[in-house]
């Protein structure tokens, strides 16, 4: 699984308990060192993370059965559309500041499926990296 902002690692050591590995990208410098601490005081060893631009996903990696994404863009980003695997989903909020749609988005035999989950508000997910 790949996870897209992982902030101080809460929901990362969650999912970790759910799926056998995590892979999460933070672009904020602090925050990622903070998560990397958190997890390693937990004893939580299934997890890999990285200090990087989740715009551009982790295809070293890639392609994941599912994607987790914890900030919103303006469109969903191709490069993380094309790092999810056949038959992959990829949980995503998507919009402007103030009001995204929660969208599932499903892979299936190259043809992305999205679903509308709800009205939510999230972050903006920046590009770049946060020093």
């Amino acid at each position: 699984m790949l996870e897209i902002g992982t902030g101080c690692g809460y929901q990362t050591a969650v999912l970790a308990k759910l799926v056998e590995q995590v892979y999460s990208i933070e672009r904020i410098k602090n925050l990622s060192q903070v998560a990397q601490m958190t997890l390693k005081n937990l004893n939580i060893e299934n997890v890999t993370l990285k200090y990087g631009d989740g715009y551009q996903g982790w295809v070293e990696y890639a392609p994941y059965d599912g994607i987790l994404v914890t900030a919103a863009p303006e469109h969903i980003p191709e490069t993380l559309l094309n790092q999810l695997a056949e038959g992959g989903r990829m949980v995503i909020p998507v919009g402007e500041l103030g009001y995204q749609k929660l969208m599932l988005i499903e892979h299936h035999q190259g043809n992305f499926k999205q679903t509308f989950l709800e009205g939510v508000r999230f972050v903006p997910l920046m590009p770049g990296l946060d020093e």
